[in-house]
């Protein structure tokens, strides 16, 4: 038996996958957003966004993904960009739905015939590259600045779209040819307190709790000391709270059960007392 009946809740509200209609619209995610969108519509070429481990990059990748009209864009997204120079174009032809055929060369042909294609049929091309920083050799990321020559007098004919942790701006930053070329950047930063107040309330929300107060204040307060305002960790903690709360047959989560959880589990070292 799950705790979602216990809680009065219609589903889980703090599940760790990419689930769009979960996103939290902060103020800095809805900037993210808001940049990509940007980036692409006006076809700045490359967009660089980046934050820490679980902050919310891969959600906001989606989210963005389903903004952009089919019939209007060509995208391709690449979730494991850790490969060598030849399987890395391969990929890119793959994921734009062409078969890859004969050598480097070759290949290179064919993208651009794709992208001149999905020019004359009026669509643009979109590559959105996640856990960028994964990338072994940095002769892919040239290999990533030589597709921006891909253009037309008055237009890039593909926009790259870069997501990834905080030292992919180092690795970007030590290739100057290729950082020149990046239109715009973005770090998606934690929540604060009063952010992770409205993540968890929207979150509960959205899974149906209603009127009821689930977390205490002090918890959830708690909880943020923990986590650091990281979401993937806000995330996981208050669903073994949640848990554990359904297991003892708690009216409430609070600071005890919260502080147990994070003992339990060690996701935040020795719990440090609310004030």
């Amino acid at each position: 038996m799950h705790y979602e009946s216990y809680w009065g809740l219609k589903v889980s509200p703090f599940e760790n996958v990419p689930d769009s209609k979960f996103y939290f619209p902060s103020q800095k995610h809805e900037e993210g957003f808001q940049r990509l969108v940007y980036g692409v519509e006006a076809r700045k070429g490359s967009v660089l966004l980046t934050g820490e481990v679980g902050c919310g990059k891969t959600t906001l990748s989606r989210l963005f993904v389903l903004h952009l009209a089919q019939e209007q864009y060509d995208i391709a997204l690449i979730a494991n960009p850790s490969m060598d120079e030849q399987d890395f174009q391969g990929e890119i032809l793959y994921q734009f739905g062409v078969k890859a055929v004969g050598n480097k060369l070759e290949q290179l042909h064919q993208l651009n015939e794709h992208l001149l294609d999905n020019f004359r049929r009026g669509k643009e091309s979109v590559l959105i590259i996640d856990e960028a920083q994964t990338i072994k050799d940095d002769v892919v990321f040239e290999e990533l600045r030589l597709l921006l020559n891909f253009q037309l007098n008055d237009r890039f004919l593909i926009t790259l779209i870069l997501l990834g942790q905080p030292e992919l701006n180092a690795r970007i930053n030590a290739i100057e040819p290729f950082a020149q070329r990046v239109a715009t950047r973005f770090h998606l930063p934690a929540f604060d307190l009063e952010e992770t107040i409205r993540y968890m309330e929207f979150r509960l929300k959205l899974a149906g709790v209603g009127e009821r107060q689930i977390f205490s204040r002090a918890a959830v307060a708690l909880l943020f000391m923990n986590s650091k305002g990281v979401p993937r960790v806000i995330n996981t903690l208050a669903d073994l709270s949640l848990l554990s709360g359904f297991l003892e047959k708690k009216p409430q989560v609070d600071v005890d059960i919260v502080t147990r959880v994070i003992g339990d589990f060690a996701l935040g070292g020795q719990a440090r007392a609310a004030h």
